[in-house]
């Protein structure tokens, strides 16, 4: 039989309808995996007691001819997600001993699917970071290195252990969530591909908040067919959540039917930045060309209010996190650090509780939402934001979607950014604006860095309109023919 953590989510699912494995098999291989590269440090919380209760559980729904349209999957849940009686920890020592008494709504989706839960997957404290090395549990580890190198290197961040689990087939897939580019710039680190959905496609109840009006949840998976199964389950409206749009879910796996004759693919001038590597821009060429000869017509476009997106999105989390995590004072639920009165308390339990990137953001979201600096800084970055979603409109006028590099570098090794907290913030440069204009993104990978490493195109499509999204990224997977894995070097 072949190896079941070869298959891929679309081929898992193909094989338990036909009765090839059951669901316990294919979870039971995926337990082992999983204990092999604890090396990868890609999850917070391992639950093989509860997975194969949920495998065993599928397996007799489907026994009765009850299946959903994940039935019997076995999946990776971001560390994110609330996941009732599960420990939920958000990477944060603060949330220590935090079990949910309640399911989000994108898992709650995925078990009604009939999907099962191998464990939490490590990410950046609260979902700030660009390298997963910000993490209360330890730094999530690439499966990914240059030959000869023996550096650990970063998957990316946030969402790096789910990044790191779907390339080392640890998991068949897994959930992400992206506030400025949390599940795009890890995937392409790791030469998987991400998708983040329009803004409000997703609920985003029980989902811990780190900026509420950028995070979105989405799909990390081997191929864009997984991808797109995937979303169908997560996605839909959720009337706890204000923010969720009633809007049909289409079935994107559909749109891999579709080629892209006679789209128009744009080309935006900004996002040749100063300093980026001659191999990032000759992979951009070789996407232009791809798509070209699939039948699309490459059109250059201009998004003029690029260049002020990473910046207003400093302001724009930053200020939202600050507001978020007031509710993290030791009173309610994790982390209590006795002081000698009650403000003590909350001060020492937010400082020994909250990392040092999180305080930062903290710090920097104070900053600029108090009296005297809101109007100069807030309210400005709001109104740039508005001109930055303007740009994207205005170019989907005259273009179907828009091709860009993902990342503007390969993975890094670990440390060598963490000293640098701007230089680590330029890895979202591709990714912040569409996340500003709450637009659908995905990275899909194309090719090696003359390292070695992992490299994505990103593609950005109009809001709710996944449909092109997957169809542009399905014609560019099938066009760079991406197979490449990483030697699995975590298994001794």
């Amino acid at each position: 039989m072949t190896d079941l953590t070869d298959l891929t989510l679309a081929e898992a699912r193909d094989g338990l309808t036909k009765g090839d494995f059951t669901s316990l098999e294919i979870t039971e291989a995926y337990i082992k995996a999983i204990g092999t590269a604890r090396p990868l440090n890609a999850f917070i919380s391992e639950t093989p007691e509860k997975a194969v209760e949920m495998a065993k559980a599928s397996d007799a729904r489907r026994r009765k001819g009850e299946t959903g349209a994940l039935e019997g999957v076995p999946l990776g849940i971001k560390d994110l997600f609330c996941t009732e009686g599960v420990l939920t920890t958000a990477a944060s020592h603060i949330l220590d001993g935090f079990h949910p008494p309640y399911e989000s709504t994108v898992t709650r989706n995925l078990w009604d699917a009939g999907a099962v839960m191998l464990g939490k997957l490590n990410l950046d404290e609260f979902a700030m970071g660009s390298s997963n090395e910000n993490s209360y549990y330890g730094p999530a580890v690439n499966p990914w290195a240059p030959e000869g190198d023996n550096r650990r290197y970063v998957p990316g961040g946030s969402s790096g252990g789910s990044a790191a689990a779907v390339s080392s087939h640890i998991v068949v897939a897994a959930t992400g969530t992206d506030t400025g580019g949390s599940i795009r710039q890890p995937a392409a680190f790791t030469g998987i591909v991400g998708v983040k959905p329009t803004y409000g496609r997703c609920s985003r109840f029980g989902i811990v908040a780190f900026a509420s009006s950028l995070d979105q949840a989405g799909p990390m998976a081997r191929t864009v067919r997984d991808a797109a199964i995937m979303l169908k389950s997560m996605a839909g409206f959720d009337p706890k959540d204000s923010t969720s749009v009633d809007a049909a879910v289409p079935d994107f796996e559909a749109a891999l039917d579709q080629d892209v004759r006679g789209l128009k693919i744009g080309i935006p001038a900004e996002y040749r930045v100063d300093g980026m590597p001659e191999e990032i821009g000759q992979l951009w060429a070789r996407g232009e060309e791809m798509l070209r000869d699939a039948g699309a017509e490459i059109v250059p476009i201009s998004l003029p209010h690029t260049k002020y997106a990473l910046p207003t999105y400093y302001i724009v989390a930053p200020a939202e996190a600050s507001s978020n995590l007031a509710r993290y004072d030791g009173m309610r639920y994790g982390l209590r650090v006795p002081g000698e009165d009650l403000l003590d308390t909350y001060e020492r339990t937010r400082a020994e509780g909250f990392g040092n990137e999180v305080q930062r953001r903290v710090m920097i979201g104070t900053y600029v939402l108090s009296a005297g600096y809101y109007d100069a800084y807030y309210r400005k970055a709001q109104q740039v934001r508005t001109l930055i979603l303007r740009d994207f409109e205005q170019a989907f006028g005259k273009v179907d979607a828009i091709l860009t590099p993902t990342t503007p570098t390969p993975s890094f090794a670990e440390g060598e950014k963490t000293g640098d907290p701007i230089s680590m913030y330029l890895n979202d440069v591709f990714t912040v604006p569409a996340s500003m204009a709450g637009l659908p993104g995905a990275s899909v990978p194309v090719g090696l860095s003359k390292d070695g490493m992992p490299l994505g195109l990103q593609i950005l499509s109009p809001a709710f309109d996944e449909m092109t999204l997957f169809r542009v990224a399905g014609a560019l997977e099938q066009r760079a023919g991406y197979d490449a894995r990483p030697s699995k070097w975590w298994v001794k």
